[in-house]
């Protein structure tokens, strides 16, 4: 059931990032309790892809006696972590202190947009209000227009859960070897400026401008970017490498001699508009046909009912469906411990005997 079979994990519920590294945790083989509210019990929704594979049960954290027993779940799990902001657990009775005080191989993971300090960390904020503190979201988007927000993958997932699910795994090999616990403190500042660290070192070295559309990288480059074909669908070209490049021209059956200067960035407009009618002749399905099996470093650009039905993601079973739910599968792959979704997201509160039993709670605390 994965490499983390056998760990077990109190995650406390949030939304959006803390979630999706328990999915993550889950997906890799851990028992993930996810503890929530106890006046969500009874709600159900098996499309809420980030609680799959995971136990459930509810509480009232405000209640002095349910604290006392969430601790006994603690004192026998390997890992726990939240999303809330910086000090509502200590409120409730469940700080870093107490809980490592009763487990002292507890990994705690804490999951914030600005961190648990600095003069912002009380403050509500979004992935777009992260990211737009790294840098990233001023990069993003075409020169003339304002930025693009990312969906939210750069901060809450790229830059949020799963590098909370890379510090818990450090902290916990950690643990295992010293039999010491310690606090995570994962923020999506944080984790949005270390998915920038590869721009501000080529802005460093001065191979990086400062402005949307004017890089290799960013849509500048007429060998990297989305162009639309006759049919109103789009392909994607990263033919960076000259082997690749060339390819490229020779199926587009561009001879214009320009184009040998390939890393001319001030030709760079020019050569994209000859590239875009070129693109404009043919639909998206042709072109990709012509492209096929080829190193030119072109696919179409598909929405997500294409992405399911795409022959490579069959090929390699990257979609799983589960109880009607047709749904990306876990990831990365294992040579020896192969990955497996153990069932959608359950009923809220569906396993409380369960787990109230296993760890000898009272169990009208959590009814």
């Amino acid at each position: 059931m994965g490499p983390l079979d056998g760990i077990k994990v109190l995650e406390f519920s949030g939304i959006g990032p803390g979630p999706y590294c328990g999915m993550l945790l889950a997906d890799l083989g851990a028992d993930v309790i996810r503890l929530s509210k106890i006046d969500q019990k009874g709600t159900s929704n098996k499309f809420d892809i980030h609680n799959r594979s995971k136990r459930s049960i509810v509480a009232d954290l405000k209640n002095p006696s349910v604290i006392d027993e969430v601790l006994k779940i603690i004192s026998n799990v390997d890992i726990i972590f939240e999303g809330f902001r910086p000090g509502v657990m200590e409120k409730l009775g469940l700080g870093p202190d107490v809980c490592m005080g009763i487990n002292k191989s507890l990994v705690y993971g804490r999951m914030t947009g600005w961190g648990q300090d600095g003069p912002m960390s009380q403050q509500a904020g979004h992935d777009i209000n992260y990211i737009s503190l790294s840098g990233a979201l001023h990069s993003i988007g075409r020169k003339d227009s304002k930025p693009s927000a990312p969906l939210n993958l750069v901060g809450d997932y790229g830059g949020g859960g799963m590098h909370l699910a890379v510090g818990i795994l450090s902290a916990f090999i950690n643990s295992v070897r010293t039999g010491k616990g310690q606090v995570v403190d994962s923020a999506m500042i944080d984790g949005s400026l270390s998915l920038m660290s590869f721009f501000f070192s080529l802005k460093e070295m001065g191979y990086w401008e400062d402005h949307r559309e004017s890089n290799l990288l960013d849509g500048a480059a007429h060998f990297y970017d989305t162009y639309e074909c006759s049919d109103k669908k789009f392909i994607a070209i990263g033919s960076i490498e000259p082997q690749f490049y060339s390819i490229l021209l020779e199926k587009l059956e561009l001879k214009d001699s320009r184009f040998k200067d390939q890393m001319n960035k001030a030709i760079w407009p020019e050569l994209k508009e000859l590239i875009a009618s070129r693109v404009k002749l043919k639909t998206r399905d042709e072109w990709c046909q012509i492209f096929e099996e080829t190193d030119a470093c072109v696919s179409p650009v598909l929405d997500m009912n294409e992405a399911q039905s795409h022959k490579h993601n069959i090929s390699r079973n990257a979609f799983i469906d589960i109880d009607g739910f047709n749904q990306p599968g876990p990831s990365p792959r294992f040579s020896k411990d192969p990955l497996k979704i153990k069932h959608n997201s359950k009923e809220i509160g569906h396993d409380n005997d369960e787990i109230c039993e296993e760890f000898k709670l009272n169990k009208k605390l959590f009814s």
